[in-house]
């Protein structure tokens, strides 16, 4: 998957968590940042948006049982339109070649 298109589906996790409203948001942004500090144990220092969307392109089925054992009483905090896609948002921002809300050209 081209960065492109990971950076959208990522976008749109987080107005999703942003929209979230009452007694779901708590769980939603507990899931949220676990599964950033997953990210930044599984990347490691610094890493690329490439990197990043290659991480999210083999799959992030880890994330739904992370999001179990963060919120086991909180399904809808399980959504990984929502809490992996926010999280990949969030996490983007840290990549050596992301800056100003945008990737930076390669030259």
């Amino acid at each position: 998957m081209s960065f492109e298109t990971a950076i959208h589906q990522w976008r749109e996790g987080e107005r999703r968590l942003d929209e979230a409203v009452g007694p779901q948001r708590p769980a939603l942004e507990r899931v949220t940042d676990a599964i950033q500090r997953e990210l930044r144990r599984r990347l490691g220092g610094a890493f690329t948006t490439d990197e990043l969307a290659d991480l999210y392109d083999a799959g992030t089925d880890w994330t739904l049982d992370l999001a179990v054992s963060v919120a086991p009483g909180a399904p809808w905090a399980w959504d990984q339109r929502i809490v992996a896609d926010a999280a990949f948002a969030r996490y983007v921002r840290e990549a050596t070649d992301y800056a100003g809300g945008r990737r930076m050209p390669r030259y």
